[in-house]
């Protein structure tokens, strides 16, 4: 038998009309699971310093993005983005005071489109951002099937519950707790997590065979860093190291730094006294608070490993699409920043996995296809060994989703959104990883047999060549709302743009009036050339030897995300 065919028989999927279908005759499930503030410090990350057996193993079984990026980081604009398949600009939400069907346009949500097409849709703790920016109900009824769930301890996000050395309880920013002492004796995502199993274990007594849409948001590891204390045991602080960056790049502009005003708020933090607005942060706290975010992921992966041990009990491992991804990531003291609301690539990166059932599931063996594994009985001393599985090197974005996800599934997939945008309800600014995914598959599988592969196609090839992000800001030097300013102080939009071998920021006039962006008013520019300085230390974006470049970059930045599609 030919490799292709071996491939093809394999997967029991065929590629026709351009469009992936699973040859079975019944429907897949979607768990889509995301995690707020998550970079990639997980182990299938090559990230060995976090403890994230049950994602690793997720990501064994699916296959991994490398270079997937988000579109603004911060919570409301990112989710509406990706959720919607459209861009802050098209969205027109870059802080969480609108709702888009009624701000913007009234476009088709990924869990609406799958509602529409016969599945029960379901949202558990934070998919949609709450408040406006999902109008007030998570999008019900139009995206789920009945109302979300949101756990009732996420109220005390902001009180004082957090014990501290005085003998009383702050609004501290690091917070590991007895969970028994808490309001309610639970926290957000032991309440959410336990939902989903609650769930899952409905959907398995349901004997209509309706197929499922399950998205479950996880709030950890989003500050505070509140989680069972038995988590810090997993990192003692003589193993915690700084970051490799610590300081502000060479030639920032004042423009692009965030002062993490979220942190100051914070009763702990607050009694360090940092300087406003560049710190430093003492040495021996920055190793604090990345311990804490450490413990905050190894938390969050144990409910996540809870959530797929029920997946497998009920019998919907074989027959589920999973997606696991962060809403952006998170900066632990590179470039002397401590929070997310920047252009770098520490927050714009996130993880991203899709695990497509004969696709993507290579490493058969005899084991459960998602063994939960218990993280606090490994010590801090065992690491867990998890075979990789497919990965893709390509740039791909949170907008991608969406018309993956309907591929995969088998639904209609959305068309490329026309230039005038706003008036069309179904349709992407992203594009489907589907074929990237078969692609990765299908080379893990050939190594796997020892095949050859070297006559295949890098993942790059016919894809995108660049990937774009932005953030507002409300001025040029640092101030109170910097990090998250209300629409009508917008002044400043910071569009940023990474190809493979650079990134090229520019910090544009903007009007919030007229959503539009004046790139003939620049009031700075960053360029990193990401081959020789991959941390992003030195902004290169004014040097003359360097001036042919950036206007290349600024020409293809400019050109925007249509110009960068697969051609």
């Amino acid at each position: 038998m030919k490799p292709g065919l071996q491939f093809t028989v394999f997967v029991s999927v065929v590629i026709m009309h351009g469009q992936i279908f699973d040859v079975s005759a019944k429907r897949h499930n979607v768990l889509f699971l995301v995690i707020d503030d998550l970079r990639p410090a997980l182990g299938c990350y090559d990230y060995p310093k976090v403890i994230s057996p049950n994602i690793d193993q997720l990501a064994s079984r699916s296959v991994l993005f490398e270079n997937a990026h988000v579109q603004q980081t911060v919570c409301g604009p990112s989710r509406t983005s990706f959720l919607t398949s459209r861009r802050p600009d098209t969205t027109r939400l870059y802080d969480f005071g609108s709702y888009w069907r009624t701000h913007a346009g009234n476009f088709t949500s990924l869990p609406q489109h799958f509602k529409e097409n016969g599945y029960f849709t379901y949202s558990i703790g934070k998919v949609f951002h709450p408040g406006i920016c999902s109008n007030h109900n998570d999008d019900y009824p139009l995206s789920w099937s009945k109302p979300a769930y949101h756990p009732s301890t996420q109220a005390y996000k902001m009180a004082k519950v957090c014990p501290d050395a005085d003998g009383k309880r702050h609004m501290n920013l690091l917070c590991p707790v007895d969970v028994s002492t808490q309001p309610e004796g639970s926290l957000p995502d032991i309440q959410s997590s336990e939902h989903a199993v609650d769930m899952l274990k409905e959907f398995q007594a349901d004997s209509s065979e309706q197929p499922f849409f399950l998205a479950v948001g996880f709030h950890k590891p989003h500050i505070p860093y509140k989680f069972p204390k038995d988590f810090l045991k997993l990192y003692p602080l003589k193993e915690i190291d700084l970051a490799p960056n610590p300081f502000k790049p060479i030639g920032l502009p004042d423009v692009a730094f965030s002062p993490y005003n979220r942190l100051r708020i914070r009763h702990d933090f607050g009694l360090l006294n940092v300087s406003y607005p560049y710190g430093p942060v003492p040495e021996t706290y920055q190793k604090r608070i990345r311990q804490h975010y450490y413990s905050s992921v190894s938390y969050t992966d144990s409910r996540v490993g809870i959530v797929l041990d029920q997946l497998e009990e009920s019998g919907f491992a074989n027959n589920t699409i999973v997606v696991l991804l962060g809403d952006h990531g998170w900066s632990l003291g590179e470039h002397a920043e401590w929070c997310k609301y920047e252009n770098f690539e520490v927050v714009t990166r996130i993880p991203l996995m899709v695990h497509m059932p004969g696709m993507s599931d290579i490493n058969l063996t005899n084991e459960k296809k998602f063994p939960f594994q218990d993280v606090l009985k490994s010590g801090s001393s065992q690491r867990f060994k998890i075979k990789r599985g497919p990965r893709s090197t390509a740039l791909v974005e949170a907008v991608d989703v969406f018309p993956t996800l309907a591929e995969l599934a088998g639904l209609k997939v959305p068309p490329t959104c026309p230039l005038d945008t706003l008036k069309v309800d179904f349709c992407t600014e992203g594009a489907s990883l589907a074929k990237i995914m078969m692609k990765s598959a299908q080379k893990t599988f050939l190594k796997a047999q020892k095949l050859s592969t070297k006559d295949m196609s890098d993942d790059n090839e016919n894809w995108k060549d660049a990937v774009f992000s932005q953030y507002p800001r409300p001025s040029v030097h640092p101030q109170s709302n910097t990090d998250l300013p209300d629409l009508k102080d917008i002044k400043i939009m910071g569009y940023t743009m990474r190809t493979r071998h650079h990134r090229y920021t520019e910090w544009v006039a903007f009007n919030p009036a007229t959503f539009q962006a004046d790139f003939n008013s620049v009031y700075a520019r960053e360029l990193y050339l990401r081959d020789s300085d991959p941390l992003e230390v030195y902004n290169v974006g004014n040097f003359p030897m360097y001036e042919d470049l950036v206007m290349k970059m600024r020409k293809k930045l400019i050109a925007g995300w249509r110009e960068a599609l697969p051609k």
